[in-house]
């Protein structure tokens, strides 16, 4: 399943793909406008009900799933949503963007939706947060882009990598790395989220 969050709707090639492909869409209600907008019905539109017009909201009531409570965000509803109905492979667009805030908040989240056992992936328009746990190797390409994100992950350790990993304690300093080749390896205890340039 896809998830259409509220943030800058995406325009590159990859995200696009995923989105126009995908066998079930969910937008959160802050996004569900400019999705119907370009002519898509979404399955599903999810989220607290304040983002979405009073004309889509009233068209598509049999779509609409609110959920009150602001303990989560709009994006974290839809995930849930998703996962009761046992759809597990979820990959987010639209995400970043607009909110910084937000975007941050987004891409953090992304570690708890794989402790709650989800496969998830955030597209943007120049890349993919992967959340990881453990072990994890990566098709890549020399030269390609790779940041790290230590969530709570200690003996982080990598092969394939320019600059070698430790158990970074600010968010900077896993960023900017490269891959040397066709793959590269991270091993950790613990959560840890990598992004990956196109």
């Amino acid at each position: 399943a896809v998830i259409v969050a509220g943030g800058e709707s995406p325009t590159a090639t990859v995200p696009l793909d995923i989105l126009h492909n995908a066998p079930y869409v969910v937008c959160c209600d802050g996004a569900a406008d400019r999705y119907i907008a370009t002519g898509h019905i979404p399955d599903a539109i999810v989220g607290d009900g304040d983002s979405i017009s009073a004309e889509n909201r009233e068209k598509y009531t049999h779509l609409l799933h609110i959920i009150a409570e602001q303990e989560t965000n709009d994006q974290t509803k839809a995930v849930e949503f998703l996962a009761a109905k046992g759809l597990r492979n979820i990959a987010i667009v639209g995400a970043t963007g607009k909110c910084e805030d937000h975007t941050i908040g987004n891409i953090a989240l992304l570690a708890e939706y794989l402790r709650m056992g989800i496969s998830v992936r955030s597209y943007t328009d120049y890349g993919v947060f992967i959340p990881c746990n453990g072990v994890q190797k990566f098709a890549s390409h020399a030269g390609q882009k790779i940041s790290i994100f230590n969530i709570s992950a200690r003996g982080l350790r990598s092969e394939g990598l320019e600059y070698p990993i430790y158990d970074f304690t600010a968010l900077w300093q896993g960023t900017l790395n490269r891959s040397t080749g066709e793959q590269f390896t991270i091993e950790a205890e613990g959560d840890y989220i990598v992004f990956m340039t196109y």
